[in-house]
């Protein structure tokens, strides 16, 4: 019987190969949402009725003997952030509860279209405005490795749903973290693509939003495996639908066969955003297992300001954010137009320096966030909390640190699982790669995986 747990990339060829119908590992999923989701609560809504006569009409395509696509019959769930034609579209938001939007988000008219079944939705924080994952509506969503502990956010949902094996694969957003925090804190695969490279159109971050493209802003996979961040790239890449007229989107293929062939800088420490010490060995035994299995490994990083360039990130993700904040807010947080250009102007000189390290070096690994999944935290708001770090206080705000360094000046990161702690907490290493080289940072984060002895694994108590 083909297993739940299975990487995407298998599943599909599972029900190409007839091993197993749309329809059956659909039922398998509902299953296993029955009995082990109300344990992390990754899963909010579903739509049932619908979702099984689109895996029976998938499997009546596979019976014919008719060509078939990338993702044909894999049941999927959908983080509650994106718009899903005719299904309960939250964002996490009060004002939102009724929504049900009227037709899909481009990319999931491009899963759809590649053959997948939209089954359900995951949960998310209001606005995906989080590190962790918790709402009005839906409630709170537990790490399945560990359930006092958060999934990360604001994709903690779907982290969770695809670590615990109740669905195929995920789609998520990320604007300061929010696909890579999740893989880091639930053990699983994410990538941020490269800004630009996948349509937004369809993100639920304030009222009346699903429009236009946020800033620093991007949507990307979460599986199992880096080959899944693969095959799904190459799905959900594509340009906004009113200009499919005029372009495409062609990712270049990786230039290196393998870990000899790379030359990857490290940088795992700032005195802006100080990593915890266990976390920290981890990071450096993944470099290491890099090292060993041939690649050039140096102590090396762009000549970039770590803090100057996060003080861009803070003030460009303000203005970002803002239209999900009520007036007065709104307009502290967004700033003036001319700030605002000012500050474009210096992440364009940022992107200039980025792109000449990268001519020297293929790859820059660094930490996600400054600690592994840190246990749940309500009380506060993002501004006042604070967490432990190696026995110091230090800003909640801070666990960003690292993944904004690389979104203000969109760059692809990939996020592999590299290891679990003492206390038994899923790990990850960011993949950084230059722009547009998203399929190298896939292609050597399958080889940190494996040179850290890291990977997917299954979280006990979810087999």
């Amino acid at each position: 019987m083909t297993g739940a747990t299975q990487s995407a990339t298998a599943l599909a060829a599972a029900i190409r190969a007839k091993e197993i119908s749309s329809r059956e590992l659909l039922d398998v999923y509902l299953d296993r949402i029955e009995r082990l989701n109300p344990a992390i609560n990754a899963v909010v809504t579903l739509d049932v009725d619908r979702a099984r006569d689109a895996a029976t009409a998938a499997d009546a395509v596979v019976a014919r003997g008719d060509d078939l696509g990338r993702l044909h019959g894999l049941p999927i769930t959908v983080k509650d952030a994106i718009e899903v034609g005719g299904v309960r579209s939250t964002g996490g938001a009060v004002a939102l509860t009724d929504h049900v939007p009227q037709e899909d988000a481009p990319v999931v008219r491009r899963l759809k279209d590649a053959g997948a079944v939209v089954f359900g939705k995951t949960n998310v924080p209001e606005w995906s405005g989080d590190l962790q994952t918790y709402n009005e509506i839906f409630g709170t969503t537990n790490n399945p490795w560990a359930l006092d502990r958060v999934p990360g956010g604001s994709s903690g949902g779907p982290a969770a749903a695809v670590s615990a094996g109740l669905t195929a694969f995920e789609t998520g957003t990320d604007i300061g973290g929010s696909i890579r925090i999740p893989a880091h804190c639930c053990g699983v695969f994410g990538l941020k693509p490269s800004f630009g490279v996948v349509a937004q159109r369809g993100y639920l971050d304030h009222v009346g939003g699903g429009t236009t493209d946020a800033d620093i802003n991007v949507f990307g996979p979460l599986a199992r495996s880096a080959e899944d961040l693969d095959l799904l790239l190459g799905v959900i890449a594509g340009p906004e639908p009113e200009r499919e007229l005029a372009w495409r989107v062609e990712l270049p293929a990786p230039r290196r066969r393998d870990a000899g062939e790379y030359r990857v800088g490290v940088w795992f420490e700032a005195p802006d955003a100080p990593v915890d010490a266990e976390y920290l060995a981890l990071l450096r035994r993944a470099a290491d297992g890099l090292s060993d299995a041939g690649a050039t490994v140096d102590d090396a990083r762009p000549p970039v300001d770590f803090a100057e360039q996060l003080s861009l990130f803070n003030q460009l993700i303000a203005a970002a954010i803002s239209p999900s904040m009520p007036g007065e807010a709104a307009e502290a947080m967004g700033g003036s137009h001319r700030a605002w250009l000012a500050a474009d102007e210096r992440r364009a000189a940022l992107r200039r320096t980025w792109a000449l390290w990268f001519e020297s070096y293929d790859a820059l690994l660094c930490p996600v966030m400054l600690t592994p999944a840190i246990p749940h935290l309500q009380e506060g708001d993002f501004a006042t909390r604070t967490i432990e770090v190696n026995g110091a206080d230090e800003p909640y705000f801070k666990l960003v640190s690292w993944t904004g360094l690389i979104g203000v000046v969109g760059l692809p990161s990939a996020v592999p699982p590299i290891g679990r702690t003492t206390a038994g907490v899923p790990t990850g290493v960011q993949v950084v790669t230059a722009y547009l080289r998203d399929r190298e940072a896939i292609h050597l984060a399958s080889l940190v995986a494996e040179c850290s002895g890291g990977g997917y694994a299954v979280p006990k108590g979810f087999e």
